[in-house]
């Protein structure tokens, strides 16, 4: 498996790179989701993270770098919404 350095903004890995697992596109994930475990033995936090491309200031280009952006409600926009698609419990 390959496997792509990729960079961290914001939440508590802000600044961090850490190796993320990519597609059989080359890309990696839409969304990172990290378990830190409770130290008290509670249930898991889960930290989530979305993709974005790195901004390098062309107009034109392909996306040939990526970072994680943290996302603190842990909500996640889905871009395509097929009607058969489930619906999150959130949904109206």
């Amino acid at each position: 498996m390959k496997s792509q350095d990729i960079p961290f903004a914001g939440g508590p890995l802000d600044g961090r790179t850490l190796p993320v697992l990519v597609t059989a596109t080359g890309n990696p994930p839409k969304v990172y989701r990290v378990p830190v475990p409770d130290p008290d033995g509670g249930p898991d936090t889960v930290l989530v993270y979305v993709r974005e491309p790195v901004p390098d200031g062309r107009a034109v280009r392909l996306v040939q770098k990526w970072r994680y952006a943290f996302a603190p409600d842990g909500k996640v926009e889905r871009s395509v919404k097929w009607p058969w698609s489930k619906k999150s419990p959130g949904d109206a």
